[in-house]
């Protein structure tokens, strides 16, 4: 291990990441920050609001606080708007999506730096949430006429029942979206939902709203009516409780803690929820694999957007036949990845984005040294960086008292473990209470998928990180167990937000005794008709 220790060393030295000389403010400029502003749906005087930039703890935006009455008018709006746009044909709210489609990308780079201003993160791993936002949009824009569209089903009485299933709107859906992908976890969630017919509110984190309500703004250019996308910002115990209380469906990415409260108050209320909470997703890294791209794909799995990513992986199983070639391998890329801050291209990794995020990862890590962990690659602050700067670090000998072993750290820090047989991987990887994302690393395909199957996560990866499976927008992505309900993406993900209607229509006869027939003549006869339908494979 004396190389993985010199690599380590290196890493303290290595410089920052070159940066364009632009900075936050002149990226961000107050009167950005004041136009997007007036998308806030929020009455009277205003009660001030403030954020600060993770790149450098300076002041970024001055928004305006919604109250839970804000809240009610918000939810008054968009009923009212809801009913005229469910009207539409859904090739027109379709071509809606398509349009901001062609916006997001010619307007890419504000987009990114407003993502990267409020998230700390590279700008790289900020393109990843357009990337992601354009697939949505262009899915749905496709894709939602299909999923929409009325289905034929079998009737009570063959030729005499005809049967229709048709999908109606929620009404208006209520959603709260997290900090740590603002553009992806508000907008490509909002879209599915308005292109079926339904009109949304939206609380962001307030630390991230300028990126929703920019994405907003481009949303109404491109031809949605301004009232049916509602935007609240404020405390989440505060108004949180009023967005959940007043949506015909709840929409929500965040804590596991949070998660649960917010699907007892759908359920207090018979409403649905589709929820995206934590996870603490392994990685297996089989004797087969190739080390260099597993050791490559651990880089962007562990560490992209700092590790503050529900689906990056936290902790890393590999067979102990190859582990020390796979170690030196992935600490020596680890250790010569460049952090920086500045708002262009060329940073491998950017900053946290709260001091709470700072104190939660220092502590994980801290704490597993002093416990016996050992430290192969970063492990310390960057303060001479930014406020909120922390190596990409890897652990080795982490033991289950370790609060780091179960506990989601949600930064940019891996746990490595060895295993000897397959069965004892995949025992370790499904040994938590979570299951939202997994990676398995193999040159045998066959072998991957069959890993794969034994995998108590709602997405696995084979020789990927996460972006193939999340990627794969016309298949359901979302966790199982501690990792949440429901699913984005695909046919899944817009039909959550209906609901499924039944018309049905009876021809000729009625499904009852008629024509002077009794009761037991009609239960005979029907009897028999379901012995023949059977013989005759009816469905």
């Amino acid at each position: 291990m004396t190389d993985i220790t010199a690599d380590r060393q290196t890493s303290r030295r290595n410089p920052a990441a070159p940066g364009a000389a632009r900075t936050v403010a002149s990226a961000v400029p107050a009167a950005l920050v004041a136009r997007l502003a007036k998308g806030v749906t929020a009455t009277g005087e205003p009660d001030w609001v403030h954020t600060t930039a993770p790149l450098t703890g300076d002041p970024l935006a001055r928004l305006p606080r919604s109250t839970p009455a804000d809240v009610e008018l918000a939810y008054e709006l968009a009923r009212r708007a809801q009913q005229t746009w469910a009207a539409l044909p859904v090739g027109r709210r379709a071509a809606v999506l398509l349009r901001f489609h062609d916006l997001l990308l010619a307007r890419r780079d504000e987009a990114l730096d407003l993502v990267q201003a409020e998230t700390g993160k590279s700008r790289l791993h900020a393109f990843e949430e357009v990337l992601a936002a354009a697939l949505a949009a262009r899915h749905y824009g496709r894709k939602a006429s299909s999923y929409l569209r009325d289905r034929r089903r079998s009737g009570a009485l063959p030729v005499l029942t005809h049967t229709v299933e048709s999908r109606r709107p929620k009404g208006v859906i209520g959603q709260i979206s997290p900090w740590n992908y603002p553009l992806e976890l508000s907008v490509s969630d909002a879209l599915p939902a308005f292109v079926a017919g339904n009109a949304v509110v939206t609380k962001p984190d307030t630390q991230t709203a300028l990126t929703a309500l920019w994405a907003r703004e481009l949303l109404v250019e491109a031809g949605l009516p301004a009232d049916l996308w509602q935007l609240v910002i404020g405390d989440g115990p505060v108004i949180g409780p009023a967005v959940v209380d007043r949506a015909d469906y709840v929409s929500f990415t965040g804590s596991t803690r949070t998660g649960r409260e917010v699907a007892q108050k759908a359920a207090a209320r018979l409403v649905g929820a589709s929820l995206e909470l934590g996870g603490k997703n392994p990685m297996l890294v089989l004797a087969d694999a190739d080390l260099d791209k597993a050791a490559e794909g651990a880089v962007r799995a562990c560490f992209s957007s700092a590790g503050q990513l529900c689906i990056s992986i936290e902790r890393l199983y590999v067979h102990r036949s190859v582990a020390d070639d796979f170690l030196a391998r992935f600490a020596a890329r680890t250790s010569a990845m460049r952090l920086g801050g500045g708002l262009a291209y060329g940073a491998d990794m950017g900053s946290l984005v709260s001091v709470q995020q700072l104190e939660t990862v220092t502590r994980h890590v801290e704490e597993a040294v002093k416990a016996g962990a050992t430290v192969l690659a970063g492990g310390q602050a960057r303060p001479e960086l930014g406020p909120l700067f922390f190596e990409p670090t890897i652990l080795d000998g982490v033991t289950p008292e370790m609060e780091i072993c179960a506990q989601e750290t949600f930064g940019p820090v891996v746990s490595v473990y060895r295993f000897d047989t397959e069965d004892e991987a995949v025992a370790a990887a499904n040994s938590t209470a979570y299951g939202l994302n997994s990676s398995v690393w193999t040159t045998d395909h066959r072998r991957g998928r069959a890993v794969a199957a034994r995998l108590r996560t709602g997405t696995v990866n084979i020789n990927e990180a996460y972006a193939a499976a999340y990627g794969s927008i016309a298949s359901p992505m979302g966790g199982m167990g501690d990792s949440g309900l429901g699913r984005r993406h695909g046919g899944e993900g817009i039909l959550r937000f209906t609901e499924a209607q039944t018309v049905s229509t009876q021809r000729l006869l009625p499904i009852g005794p008629s024509f002077g027939m009794d009761d037991e003549k009609f239960a005979a006869l029907f009897t028999t008709g379901l012995k023949a339908m059977k013989a005759l494979r009816f469905k």
